[in-house]
């Protein structure tokens, strides 16, 4: 078996392939822990929307050890990425790639997820929707907030629809809980 690579030289080469933005990778490792911060200790499952480039997915399975992370990506050529990028941290038996739409990880796996991230995935109704459908009763989705967010972005009535409760917004990240 050979050495694991690090998460900045990994999420590097992602970046020179056009996964990722070009801002450093020391900056987005650091936005991506501020979700890892936010996860509890008593979570066992995490599902992370339109992964990508693995931001903030690959962050949170590097920093939560304890986690099983499915990393949801429908994209084919992202999703290989994502799949070498799992193998090169040696993340295999903890991390999986669903290499598909979120519609299917929520008709096989409804309310199985403890935490749910999201950043970049899509507007607040429509991740509210599947993050609803793939968390478990207390569950907690994280989702990065652009830094102009206003309190109309997660309207009372939305998240209320879909069975969430807003604990507001820290550092750029939204908590929001499945009650």
């Amino acid at each position: 078996m050979t050495e694991a690579r690090s998460l900045a030289e990994v999420l590097r080469t992602i970046q020179a392939r056009g996964a990722i933005g070009s801002s450093p990778i020391e900056d987005a490792i650091a936005h991506a822990g501020r979700f890892a911060s936010r996860v509890p200790a008593t979570a066992h499952s995490l599902a992370d929307l339109g992964s990508g480039g693995g931001l903030p997915g690959l962050v949170v399975a590097t920093e939560c050890p304890w986690l099983h992370v499915v990393l949801i990506e429908r994209r084919m050529t992202r999703a290989d990425l994502l799949r070498r990028a799992v193998v090169a941290l040696a993340l295999e038996g903890r991390v999986r790639v669903h290499a598909g739409d979120v519609r299917e990880v929520a008709a096989t796996a409804p309310h199985s997820f403890d935490v749910v991230t999201a950043r970049s995935f899509a507007a607040p109704a429509v991740t509210a929707h599947w993050a609803s459908a793939l968390l478990s009763t207390g569950g907690v989705l994280l989702v990065s907030e652009p830094p102009d967010d206003t309190e109309e972005r997660w309207p009372t009535a939305l998240v209320e629809r879909c069975g969430l409760v807003d604990e507001g917004r820290d550092q750029g990240i939204r908590v929001l809980r499945r009650s």
